[in-house]
C-alpha cells in the first residue's frame, strides 16, 4: 500500500466515524465537543477492549469488575494529560459525557482508586498495551512501505529510589568514554604456544545471533541513575528510566521499549529494529551518533535497510565525504524528537506516578497509543 492509499483509507475511516458514530452518540444523549469527538475516534480506532482476556467465572466471591471501561479510562487519562487516578475520577464524576464514553452510566458505577490500581497492575503484567499497539501497527501500516524510521531515546524521571548497578555496562558511557571489556572465561595468564585467543564478544555482537526476546533479557530494566550530555557536552543526571521508540516519517510510533536509565541507547537498537521489522517494511534507518556501531549497521543491512548514522572518525583521520542525499534524509530524524516532546507534554510522559518497570512501561505505552491514533487521524487532514 502506498502513502496515498493509506491517507485515503484513514480519510474514509474518519468520514465513516463522523457520519455514523457521532450521530449515534448524539442520539443517545451525549453532547460531543471537538475534543470529545477526537477522543471517541481514538478509542474506536484503538479498540483496546478486543485485546482484553476473556472473563472467567469465579466460583467464590464477587465477580470481577468489567475491565473494558477501565482500559478506556486509562486512555482518557493520557489523552487529557491528567496527573493521576484521583484527577481522572474527579473528571469522570463531573463530566457525564466523558463517563458514558468510558462505559459507566452513573457516578456510583465508577470504581475506587484501589480498583483502578489493581486493574492497571493486571494490564501491565499481561502486556496489554504492547499487544494492542502491535496489532494496530500491523493493521494500519503492515501493508504500507515505510521510507524512513527514526530511532531515539528519552529520559523518564521516576518516583522511586535507584537500584544499585551490579556491573558496568559495556560499550561507551554517556560522556563518550570506553567502559571496561567483559571478562573472558579462559584462565588468566599468557596463552599457550599456538593457542588462538578470541576476544570476548560485546553485547551488540551477541545480539546479532539472538532473537530479540532473548537479547532483551540481558538489558537492565530496574530504576537507576542515568547521564546524558546536553548540547554543551555537560552531563545531565536523572533517576528513573529510558524510553526507546522507533517512529516513522509521519510521526507514528512503530515500536517502543523501556529500560533502566543507565542503559546506553545503542544497546537496545538491534532488538528494537528486529521487532519493528516484524510489523512493517522500512527502507532507511535514521539514528544519531550515539548509535554509531558496526553491529548496528550490520543488523540494519541484514534487515534490508539502509542505515544513515553519522560516523565519528578518529581525530587524526579526515572526515569522510558527505552524501547530499543522506544529509537530506537524515533531517527526517527530528520526528523522533517531536514524538518525545509530545509524549512528555501531551500524554503523561512527565507525570509518572507508578513504580516498577512494568507499570512505568504500561503508563508510557498508554500515552504512546494515544499519540499513535492521533497521528494516524491527522493524516486525514
Amino acid at each position: 500500500m502506498s502513502l496515498q492509499s493509506l491517507v485515503t483509507t484513514v480519510a474514509a475511516y474518519w468520514q465513516h466515524v463522523q457520519t455514523t458514530l457521532f450521530p449515534f452518540l448524539e442520539t443517545a444523549g451525549l453532547t460531543l465537543t471537538p475534543e470529545l469527538e477526537r477522543l471517541v475516534a481514538i478509542l474506536d480506532l484503538l479498540r483496546i477492549e478486543e485485546c482484553l482476556p476473556t472473563r472467567v467465572a469465579h466460583p467464590v466471591g464477587a465477580p470481577p469488575t468489567d475491565r473494558a471501561p477501565l482500559a478506556r479510562a486509562f486512555l482518557v487519562k493520557q489523552y487529557l494529560n491528567l496527573p493521576g487516578t484521583k484527577a481522572l475520577r474527579e473528571r469522570l464524576r463531573t463530566d457525564d459525557t466523558l463517563r458514558r464514553i468510558c462505559g459507566w452510566t452513573t457516578t456510583r458505577a465508577i470504581p475506587s482508586e484501589s480498583t483502578f490500581s489493581r486493574a492497571f497492575a493486571v494490564f501491565a503484567d499481561l502486556g496489554l498495551v504492547d499487544r494492542v499497539h502491535a496489532d494496530r501497527v500491523r493493521e494500519w501500516l503492515g501493508d504500507t512501505l515505510v521510507w524512513h524510521q527514526a530511532l531515539d531515546a528519552t529520559e523518564i524521571a521516576g518516583r522511586e529510589a535507584p537500584h544499585p548497578n551490579p556491573a558496568p555496562q559495556y560499550g561507551r558511557t554517556a560522556s563518550g568514554h570506553r567502559r571496561k571489556h567483559p571478562k573472558s572465561d579462559r584462565p588468566r595468564g599468557r596463552p599457550k604456544k599456538g593457542e588462538v585467543v578470541e576476544p570476548p564478544r560485546t553485547r551488540m555482537e551477541r545480539q546479532l545471533g539472538q532473537v530479540p526476546e532473548i537479547a532483551l533479557l540481558e538489558i537492565p530494566t530496574a530504576c537507576d541513575t542515568g547521564a546524558k550530555p546536553d548540547v554543551h557536552q555537560h552531563l545531565h543526571y536523572w533517576v528513573g528510566y529510558k524510553f526507546h521508540v522507533i517512529t516513522n516519517e509521519w510521526g507514528i510510533p512503530l515500536c517502543a521499549l523501556t529500560t533502566a536509565a543507565s542503559v546506553h541507547d545503542s544497546q537496545v537498537a538491534i532488538p528494537l529494529l528486529q521487532l519493528t521489522a516484524r510489523r512493517v517494511t522500512a527502507l532507511y534507518d535514521l539514528m544519531d551518533r550515539g548509535y554509531d556501531a558496526a553491529a548496528i549497521r550490520t543488523c540494519s543491512a541484514q534487515l534490508g535497510h539502509v542505515p544513515i548514522i553519522p560516523a565519528t572518525p578518529p581525530p587524526d583521520v579526515p572526515p569522510p565525504e558527505v552524501d547530499a542525499d543522506r544529509v537530506r534524509r537524515y533531517k527526517g530524524r527530528t520526528v523522533a524528537e517531536r514524538f518525545n516532546a509530545r509524549l512528555k507534554d501531551e500524554a503523561g510522559g512527565k507525570q509518572v506516578r507508578v513504580r516498577g518497570h512494568r507499570k512505568v512501561h504500561a503508563h508510557l505505552m498508554f500515552g504512546l497509543l494515544v499519540i499513535f491514533a492521533d497521528a494516524l487521524l491527522r493524516m486525514a487532514g
